[in-house]
């Protein structure tokens, strides 16, 4: 084998289908189904725990550049994505199974790569390596890492429950987007100004779930648990998932005082998430407290909400500009572990190690994307100087500013985005990475 990618998750897949695709030999190891991790069930690879959502696709939103800049540049798992998508107004979700099903069948079916089902409790130095084993790494690759760069860090990554559709009632909800965007993919569940004081005051209070021995009591902002939100403040959360902006109730035409929104789960459509509903609840108080939505008030829940340690590097300290290990210039971190933050980040990372290794291959020196792409930000700020390193999902605030200052909010977005498709074009012409159909 040319290469070694440990972890078959969404970077782990989606860099070595570009190594693979570039002609290479390459051998995936993943630990299933011979062993899970505490979150994972499915034996598929790319499998998707939080939610379905890959977050927002349209253009104007940093995850809508992000996903951009990957079809710029030929992304396997988007590929296998937008065939598997489901309705969700302006974001890509997909149907979880299928999802995973397609990636795993053109993973194992590629000629270039031998898939292993083994546990890797370490790697060889001398060899390129991808290490991706995400932010549940099992095994004796946390070992691995340990001999090479101390302790990891730690933090925890919250799930939403998810819900059985015949099981809603309907009448206690409406089907819109916010702002009417889309197609009215999303349920919405209006609350009261009585109805949310009762179920913030019960959610605040209600018995969480005992942690394991592995809690450092570190939760990152950006899954924050929707009861420890509520323990902030009365309002917090109708100014963060319940809030109501962007809806007119259509029984009474005014805005309702708080909204639970719903998401279709899978195409069919027989399963609903709660969205930004992450919770380390009880099972029992999860179906009590949530069961105080009117419309969930019979609901079976399909899923619990469950929380599970995430591990990452502290990268800015360990890692190059490039993801390398510092200490190993052959070993590429790829991933959550790298200090990125969500699915499409993950799928970023896989796919730049991926097109790094090419080059380590052909003898040729590791690409930087500009840093006014989304993707050239993120890899700057997982690998800059900062001494309370947490990871980062993609926003504009890691973008720098632009040439002249834009007051208005949408124009200066339209701007960023602009900016980074100019860049990245003339990166791909520079690096001589414009494929065929480009050059027609």
């Amino acid at each position: 084998m040319d290469v070694t990618v440990i972890g078959a998750g969404l970077a782990g897949c989606e860099a070595a289908h570009k190594i693979a695709e570039s002609g290479y030999s390459v051998k995936l190891v993943d630990c299933k189904p011979k062993l899970f991790s505490p979150a994972h069930k499915s034996a598929n690879f790319a499998e998707l725990v939080c939610s379905n959502s890959l977050k927002s696709d349209e253009r104007g939103t940093a995850g809508g550049l992000l996903k951009n800049e990957l079809r710029a540049l030929g992304s396997f798992l988007l590929r296998c994505a937008e065939k598997c998508k489901v309705p969700a107004g302006g974001a890509l979700a997909v149907d979880r199974e299928l999802f995973s099903k397609s990636v795993t069948e053109s993973i194992k079916t590629h000629p270039n790569i031998t898939v292993a089902s083994e546990t890797a409790n370490d790697w060889n130095d001398g060899e390129l390596t991808v290490v991706s084993t995400g932010p549940l790494t099992v095994g004796g690759i946390n070992d691995a890492l340990k001999r090479r760069i101390g302790d990891s860090l730690g933090f925890y990554d919250a799930s939403a429950p998810i819900v059985d559709a015949c099981t809603i009632d309907f009448s206690k909800c409406f089907s819109a987007n916010r702002y009417g965007k889309g197609d009215s993919d999303y349920l919405n569940c209006p609350l009261t100004k009585e109805e949310y004081s009762a179920f913030v005051a019960e959610l605040a209070g209600a018995e969480r779930a005992n942690l394991h021995e592995f809690d450092k009591r570190e939760i990152f902002e950006g899954c924050m648990p929707i009861e420890v939100m509520a323990a902030r403040g009365e309002d917090s959360i109708r100014f963060g998932p319940l809030r109501p902006v962007g809806f007119v109730h259509p029984e009474t035409g005014k805005r309702p005082y708080a909204v639970v929104q719903l998401r279709a789960e899978n195409a069919e459509r027989t399963m609903y998430n709660i969205v930004g509903f992450q919770t380390n609840l009880k099972f029992g108080e999860q179906k009590r407290v949530f069961g105080m939505i009117p419309a969930l008030k019979n609901a079976e829940f399909v899923r619990y909400g469950v929380m599970h340690r995430n591990t990452y590097i502290n990268s800015p300290s360990e890692l190059d500009c490039y993801s390398r290990l510092k200490n190993s210039k052959n070993t590429f971190i790829a991933g959550q572990l790298s200090g990125v933050e969500g699915y499409v980040e993950s799928i970023a990372s896989g796919l730049i190690a991926g097109l790094n290794v090419v080059r380590a291959l052909k003898k040729q020196e590791p690409l930087l994307l500009p840093p006014t792409t989304i993707i050239g930000s993120l890899y700057r700020y997982i690998t800059s100087p900062n001494p309370n390193f947490q990871p980062m999902n993609a926003n504009f605030g890691i973008l720098p500013p632009l040439a002249e200052h834009v007051r208005d909010k949408a124009k200066r977005k339209e701007e960023y985005c602009a900016r980074s498709e100019r860049d990245l074009l003339e990166f791909k012409k520079a690096n001589d990475l414009i494929d065929l159909s480009e050059k027609m």
